[in-house]
Parts: structure tokens; sequence; C-alpha cells
């Protein structure tokens, strides 16, 4: 919980920045209910960790109807219901808008942006907190990815197919590179790591060899039968870069072709 809130607070400073705002707060459906989580520019701690039912309030109403939704005086707005006026009004909010942050078809979140004083927001405030809210999905899904691969992890550790092992194994590393955060990454980097030392197989020797990161990305794919153009895109590298990496892999691993770059990669635990 402590990695998601530490990615909804930097979205939002980005958020506040891009738009120009003062105050910039959102959070995360849990349990049907939106939890509000994280705050940039808030003196009092009224709206902290308060839950919004759907339909109710503005960000309720964002909830159910999955588009954003703005009032220029929220104390006399007639277009929502008034169930959280005393926090609202406790941190001296008049104008505000909310944007959802939907996954698919699901709303998942809602990022507001607010002043104290009663103004009209222009296409650029909406543009900034809708980018905002569409890095935030972006997020969500990763982790929502994340986690579904770590529990198969978990269970190919209890007995799986080498190849079932191999497969997460790339996945993971394909979804780390892809993720901006970087404790994400390591954490994710981690658990693929996991998966080469449930490997049977005993390296030769302490190996020598020294892949970096990415190319260590790329070999994972290649070792499923994937193309150039299928790790490019896998990894969301240009074919050239991919080739460079492989060419690199090859001349550290002194192998000649793609496959024996895999066969002394796995004989040195570098891959599953």
């Amino acid at each position: 919980m402590s990695d998601a809130r530490s990615v909804l607070h930097a979205e939002l400073r980005n958020a506040a920045r891009s738009a120009g705002l003062p105050v910039v707060f959102g959070g995360e459906v849990v349990d049907g209910r939106l939890r509000l989580s994280g705050f940039v520019g808030t003196r009092t701690s009224a709206l902290h960790d308060l839950a919004i039912l759907p339909g109710a309030g503005l960000g309720g109403r964002v909830l159910m109807q999955g588009h954003p939704i703005a009032v220029n005086d929220y104390g006399s707005a007639r277009t929502i219901t008034h169930d959280y006026d005393r926090p609202v009004l406790a941190e001296g909010l008049s104008s505000i808008i909310a944007v959802p942050v939907r996954t698919g078809d699901r709303c998942r979140g809602v990022v507001y942006g607010a002043v104290r004083r009663t103004v009209t927001f222009g296409d650029r405030v909406r543009d900034a907190l809708m980018t905002s809210g569409r890095r935030l999905a972006r997020e969500l899904s990763a982790r929502d990815e994340l986690g579904s691969r770590v529990a198969l992890a978990d269970a190919l550790s209890l007995g799986a197919s080498r190849e079932e092992l191999r497969s997460v194994h790339s996945e993971l590393r394909a979804i780390a590179g892809a993720l901006p955060d970087p404790e994400a990454r390591r954490r994710i980097y981690a658990a693929a790591q996991r998966l080469v030392d449930l490997g049977e197989a005993k390296p030769v020797s302490q190996p020598r060899v020294r892949l970096s990161t990415r190319e260590t990305d790329v070999l994972a794919q290649v070792a499923l039968g994937c193309t150039n153009a299928e790790v490019a895109d896998r990894l969301s590298l240009s074919r050239e870069t991919v080739k460079a990496y492989l060419q690199s892999v090859m001349r550290k691993l002194d192998a000649h072709t793609r496959h024996e770059a895999v066969v002394k990669a796995r004989r040195l635990m570098l891959l599953p």
C-alpha cells in the first residue's frame, strides 16, 4: 500500500505543476468506495482517508458516470449531493474539478484539482488532470499484472514445468522494464530473480559474466523464442537497440548463435 501511495503522491505533484493548481488530491477505489489517500497543497487533515460512496458528492458522481465533472462553487452546487460538505469546506475549497482513473471499463480512482476561490476551469486544467489519470491507470494495470504474475511465481515454486517458470520470468522482466517507478522496478526484478534461484541446475562455477539489466531483459525474451521484432514490441525498444543488446550478450557469453547464448546463460544461472 505504501508503494501505491508513493506513486499516487508523485503523480499528484506532477498534476499540480502541469495544471497550475494549488490543491490536488485523489485516491483509489477500495472495497467499492473511493478512499482519498494522496494530497498536495491541503492545509488540514479533513479530507485524509475520507471514504466516498459511488454517486455521493463530486467524486462519487465521477465514479458512477466515468467522465470529468467540475463545480465552480462547491458549497452551492446543485448538480451533486452534499454528503461531504464538512471536510471539503473545512479545507476552504470552492471550485473543484474531478476526473476518473479508468482501466478498461472500470473506474479505479479519482483525481481532483481545486482552488479556494470561484473560477471556471479551462481545457488546460482538465487535460492535465486527465493525463495524470491515464498515467495512474497504467500504474494500476501494471500493479494488477504484477500481482497475478508474482502469485503465479509463488505457485510455480511449489512445482511446475520449466517452461512455465521461464515464461513468467520473461514476462516479469518485460513488465519491470516498462514501469517508471524505480522501487516498483526493483521489486519486480527481485521477483524475477527468485525464479532463477528456483532452478534445479547449479552454476558450473561462480559466474564471471555480468549482463546488464536490459541485456538480461532481451535475452529472457529471446529464450522464449521471440524474434527481434517481438522483443522490441514487448520491451518498447527499437529493433536496432534489441539487436545491439543481443550482440553484446553473445559477445560476453562467447556465443555464436542466439540459442547458444541462451544455453550458456542458463548454465551460469543468469536465466531460469
